[in-house]
């Protein structure tokens, strides 16, 4: 007897393979190959990337000589020495030099890491919402290889895989301008060949206590520094100002490293002006701000004059562009996002940001990408406030929340062609974007996450509702391809309370839908299915038939992971008459493929085989692939329950070739479980041996513990078969642990009964008894006809035990 057969059918519709009718999985992302091998826990990967994250390095960098040895010192003598420290800590006021020291030590060591650099802003001070460990990881991950579909949900998984990538790599990782150690200890690699630096205004005590960093304060320049940095960058373009001007005009900095590039900047730009009346300029100024300002902070202060002084001398453009550019939502931004809140074209506003990127009141990181020092941009917003209108702001928002919006849109509808797509609005002044292929599509959407959930946020507090829900749901569809379960649910929040506050059904229905999906591939279940009862009676009460059927088939999805089997049947019967009525060919199959999916599971296999039959013509009719593969999943599963094994071994390979040929681990590491029970019920339990362990493998990749469960269930089955149970109560007793922890009681009843047959056969009764028994109990929580005969087939084994 095989007690697993009756239990190794996967409940877990939604995430894997999501034969459900919300429409992500059609969507087509590379992978990254995980190698499994015979041995599961000897899966690599080859050909690793080497990040080269680091931005470029300080033009005209000089002094911070004694700064520069102390950072010397943590790494060993000779290149083949560990770091003498893990983590080192930079601190300092706003505006001293941190990240430009930072930057340049950093790049004079570079050599020291081969296996490369990562760097990550942390935002800590910026006017936003600081980033925040798990968005800093994602994008480790996706740098050191890790494909976006299998970078773990949960932070923990996340910061596991992440240690795990660098655990012999020796790798530089730059964090800037960092809050919080929270922000940071997640970041820590765990390997003494790396080094971590850190810069930050706060003193990060935490850092030094528990994890052994070091710290190093930076002051401001020594007067004789800042009087050579003005020299340096004022080098060609002045003749020789008297060293007194110059030290009179440090001064007037502060001896800051901002305040004194931009003065610098400022001089050089007017090469025939004496210093003297420069200098007079920002004396004048600085009274000025001082009638202004009650505060008593003079670096402060003195930023702050030096800032004024360098936006009064811009062009009257572009200091109304760098006013504006405080109004973006992100920290950073394109051409095209500054020409909307310009409300001008991307030649001349391309033109502007030279000009204002020239007097280092913008700064350029990358092609076409710009961002402020947060310094400047408060300043910036402090200058919008006393010079434009309320009126202006909005209107100035409207504009880039709309072209973020329009520009989602036509990405989703490259990376998601069959989805429903909806009607974003008429176009704004600024050219389109439109994406060559999928990648172009992605490659956008990474650059501009932060920017989009910023947008829908800012949109929302400007009272802009009607953009905010529409951009959320168009969000939707990426950021279930990428579980960005983070940003899905913090957007989709915000977007249902702009719908609700406009009172628009239709988006109130589309955010309730968005939300139960983030939340039952989250596991919170309960809020699913309150969130997918309100989305169906909203889309009932205005007409909405084919929502109304999206929102039942996701409630049955929800009954299904329940297994509340025929509630689900009935859900998924419902979905797929209303799609046939609407004539909904691609609906339609998808139902169909729910609904087999249940047929197989209540022993209907002849009703399920047509049913998935025709699903599979008519999806690869369509040409949708994903779903395609689901229907050829699920009906090599109930091929093989009727016995037909040669079917069933086509059916299934069919499937695996769609994941491989898209580079699709998720799908193919889901798949391969029915492969191995194919094998297996083929009498090659030495090939299902190899496929059990390669998705081992590839969920181990993925982070999904559960999957991975099932995985080493099956290897253990796989073991069992091969005639080597001790082996196989080893895996068994892994997938048990991980079911019991997780809370997946279905599961864990399989598991437990497949870890008492290996000890049965393995001799060892007594442990047996005890599983058996512990089997029992928990399948009396189920009363499905598959739950039933398991039941019963394990009642058989403790009364032949007992006796």
């Amino acid at each position: 007897m095989r007690a697993g057969d009756a239990a190794e059918r996967d409940d877990d519709r939604g995430r894997g393979q999501r034969a459900e009718m919300s429409g992500s999985a059609s969507d087509v992302v590379q992978a990254r190959d995980v190698h499994g091998g015979v041995h599961f826990h000897g899966g690599g990967h080859s050909a690793e990337p080497v990040p080269r994250q680091l931005p470029g390095d300080v033009r005209g960098f000089v002094n911070r000589r004694a700064e520069l040895e102390r950072l010397d010192e943590a790494l060993g003598a000779d290149r083949g020495e560990l770091p003498a420290v893990g983590v080192y800590v930079i601190v300092g006021t706003a505006g001293v030099g941190k990240t430009s020291l930072a930057l340049h030590w950093a790049h004079s060591a570079r050599w020291r890491f081969p296996h490369g650099q990562l760097f990550a802003s942390l935002r800590g001070y910026d006017p936003g919402p600081p980033v925040s460990p798990e968005q800093v990881l994602d994008r480790f991950l996706r740098a050191l290889g890790v494909r976006p579909e299998a970078v773990p949900a949960e932070l923990e998984d996340r910061a596991a895989l992440y240690r795990s990538l660098l655990a012999d790599r020796r790798v530089l990782v730059l964090l800037d301008n960092a809050a919080t150690v929270g922000q940071i200890r997640p970041l820590l690699p765990g390997n003494a060949e790396c080094l971590v630096l850190v810069t930050s205004r706060s003193r990060l005590s935490g850092l030094v206590a528990r994890d052994g960093a070091r710290r190093l304060a930076l002051d401001t320049l020594s007067e004789e520094e800042a009087v050579t940095l003005l020299r340096t960058v004022t080098a060609g373009y002045r003749g020789q100002d008297s060293h007194a001007e110059l030290t009179e005009l440090a001064g007037l900095c502060a001896r800051l490293p901002l305040a004194l590039r931009i003065a610098a900047e400022r001089a050089s730009s007017r090469p025939l002006m004496l210093l003297a009346e420069l200098i007079t300029d920002l004396r004048d100024e600085s009274a000025l701000w001082d009638a202004l300002t009650a505060e008593d902070d003079e670096e402060a202060d003195a930023v702050r004059t030096v800032f004024a002084w360098s936006y009064r001398a811009l062009p009257e453009a572009a200091a109304r562009l760098f006013r504006k550019l405080g109004w973006h939502p992100g920290p950073e931004f394109g051409i095209p996002a500054a020409a909307a809140l310009a409300d001008g074209q991307d030649g001349e506003t391309r033109h502007l940001l030279d000009v204002l990127v020239g007097a280092h009141m913008l700064e350029q990181r990358a092609p076409g990408r710009y961002q402020f020092h947060d310094l400047l941009r408060a300043y910036a917003n402090d200058q919008a406030v006393h010079q434009e209108t309320p009126e202006t702001r909005r209107a100035a928002l409207e504009r880039v929340v709309s072209w973020y919006l329009r520009a989602a849109s036509a990405a989703v509808r490259i990376l998601a062609p069959l989805n429903r797509h909806l009607d974003v609005g008429p176009e704004v002044a600024v050219t389109p974007l439109t994406f060559a292929d999928l990648d172009a599509a992605f490659r956008w959407y990474e650059e501009e996450q932060v920017n989009l959930v910023a947008a829908v946020r800012a949109a929302a507090e400007a009272g802009l509702h009607g953009h905010a829900w529409k951009l959320a749901a168009v969000l939707r569809s990426v950021y279930a391809r990428r579980s960005l379960f983070e940003d899905w649910i913090a957007t989709a929040r915000i977007g249902l309370d702009s719908a609700r506050r406009v009172h628009d059904r239709a988006g109130e229905a589309e955010l309730l839908e968005s939300l139960g999906m983030a939340y039952s591939q989250t596991v919170r279940l309960s809020e699913a299915e309150e969130c997918h009862t309100g989305a169906l009676i909203i889309r009932r009460a205005t007409g909405d038939r084919l929502g109304a059927a999206l929102s039942v088939t996701a409630l049955g999805l929800l009954a299904w992971r329940k297994r509340r089997l025929a509630e689900a049947r009935n859900h998924f019967g419902t979905a797929l008459a209303a799609c046939q009525e609407l004539g909904e060919r691609r609906w339609s199959a998808l139902a169909q493929v729910n609904l087999g999916m249940v047929l197989g599971e209540l022993g209907e296999h002849a009703a399920a085989v047509r049913l998935l039959d025709e699903a599979v013509v008519t999806l690869r009719e369509l040409g949708d692939r994903a779903y395609e593969g689901s229907a050829l999943f699920e009906l090599a599963a109930v091929q093989r329950e009727l016995g037909e094994v040669d079917d069933a071994l086509t059916s299934i390979q069919d499937a695996l070739g769609i994941a491989r040929a898209e580079h699709n681990l998720a799908w193919e590491a889901f798949w391969l479980l029915e492969a191995a029970r194919v094998h297996r019920a083929a009498g090659q339990p030495a090939e299902a041996l190899i496929d059990g362990q390669r998705s081992a493998a590839i969920q181990r990749g993925l982070g999904d513990r559960n999957r991975e469960a099932m995985a080493l269930d099956g290897t253990g089955e796989s073991y069992r078969a091969l005639g080597r149970p001790d082996e196989a109560a080893k895996f068994h007793r892994l997938a048990v642990a991980t079911h019991r922890e997780l809370g997946d009681r279905w599961r864990l009843a399989g598991a437990l009964a497949n870890l008492a047959m290996a000890l049965q056969e393995a001799e060892e009764p007594e442990d047996a008894h005890t599983h058996w028994a512990e089997a029992s109990a928990v399948l009396a929580e189920f009363d499905d006809p598959r739950a039933v005969r398991l039941r019963e087939r394990v009642e058989e084994n403790l009364a032949a035990g007992a006796s």
